[in-house]
């Protein structure tokens, strides 16, 4: 949007994002990153505007009298953001937290009890942490193609129920949100990339990376995507993934996700080690020490409970 404005000289954007919801700080912090003079039209902060249309009824009612079509109705009154992604659903009932969310309000995904009683076994390659290839055993389907990939995991993941979830979240202005996200295909891929990336990671530097995940979330979530922290963390994020490499069989299954096997040319699991079989390069006494030394801690802590008794 901000290139496109840059181009034909464009002062002003607008976008139609309500007062009190995220997207309208993750549209605008994105706009003035890009382009600090840009100003912005937000008509949903405009008193002229929100006295008129005092929420979504009032709107409904004007479309209708404009002949103005919707893709939603005021029994299915739902706010849907849609991407590749997945597909959000607010407002309605939903904005009761004790309100189940009616039955067959997803599009991409179907009721798990409605899915089929054959599962789907996937095969999904990893190089650098991603995803290079998808083989469907069922049906002998293979995919290499980024974008070609992950739309067959949307609908492999829709047609077998994977990916709802109902939350309440904490949006950045302070309220709490209920809504239902369905999320196929990164659901699919979520399961797969981190149980290889465990596979293949040092415990430690996954444990950091751990934390990087969650920084980057609400980086991005409060809408600092291109701020130099987020950056960074990106960075780090990409740096962590140089050995996440391998191969991750699953089956898709009415709403689950299972692993069933992994394998990597640069995994860190070392069977002979870990084998209760064979003694391999550890000498189990060493395991007394170390217990010992991080027991000293919870001695003294007990020591002292004792002491303040």
């Amino acid at each position: 949007m901000i290139k496109v404005a840059k181009e034909v000289g464009a002062n002003y954007v607008a976008h139609g994002a309500t007062g009190k919801g995220n997207d309208q700080i993750r549209f605008e912090l994105g706009a003035y990153a890009l382009h600090p003079t840009i100003q912005v039209i937000s008509p949903w902060r405009l008193p002229e505007f929100y006295n008129r249309f005092k929420g979504r009824d009032d709107l409904f009612e004007y479309a209708q009298v404009n002949g103005i079509p919707l893709p939603v109705t005021k029994s299915s009154p739902w706010s849907m953001d849609a991407n590749m992604m997945h597909i959000s659903y607010e407002s309605g009932v939903l904005e009761d937290p004790n309100h189940q969310a009616p039955p067959g309000i997803c599009q991409m995904i179907i009721d798990p009890e409605k899915a089929p009683n054959v599962p789907e076994i996937l095969v999904l390659e990893f190089r650098y942490g991603v995803p290079i290839k998808v083989t469907n055993k069922t049906d002998s389907t293979e995919i290499t193609k980024p974008l070609d990939l992950f739309l067959y995991l949307n609908k492999v993941g829709g047609r077998n129920g994977v990916g709802k979830i109902d939350i309440v979240e904490n949006r950045s202005i302070g309220m709490k949100s209920r809504g239902i996200y369905e999320t196929p295909g990164g659901t699919i891929l979520l399961a797969a990339h981190t149980d290889i990336e465990v596979f293949t990671m040092d415990k430690e530097v996954r444990k950091m990376k751990r934390e990087l995940d969650i920084k980057f979330a609400d980086q991005v979530y409060r809408g600092f995507w291109f701020s130099p922290e987020c950056e960074f963390t990106r960075y780090c994020i990409n740096k962590s993934q140089e050995s996440v490499e391998g191969k991750v069989t699953l089956k898709v299954y009415k709403g689950g996700i299972y692993i069933l096997a992994r394998e990597s040319p640069l995994s860190l699991y070392n069977e002979e080690l870990v084998s209760m079989n064979v003694q391999g390069e550890y000498e189990p006494t060493d395991a007394g020490g170390f217990i010992k030394v991080n027991a000293l801690r919870l001695r003294e802590y007990c020591r002292l409970r004792e002491k303040s008794n």
